[in-house]
């Protein structure tokens, strides 16, 4: 299966809305996008019913190198 592409600002949490971090292929050929939240809330039956995660929860955790110096 080829690597996932990288989430972007446009991809949405499922389940809030919200950007999503993580996205969960299953065997059925669909896929789910998960905020950070939620993925954490549902992580291990996700665990069950994924063929493959995409994760970028560790974007959280980084500020954008052109991000206005009060944002650093």
């Amino acid at each position: 299966m080829p690597p996932s592409a990288p989430l972007t600002a446009e991809d949405r949490c499922d389940r809030c809305g919200a950007q999503a971090y993580l996205r969960v292929e299953l065997a059925s050929g669909g896929e789910l996008l998960f905020c950070a939240h939620h993925a954490r809330e549902h992580g291990e039956k996700l665990k069950q019913v994924a063929v493959a995660v995409h994760d970028e929860t560790h974007k959280l955790g980084t500020t954008p190198a052109n991000a206005p110096d009060d944002e650093r």
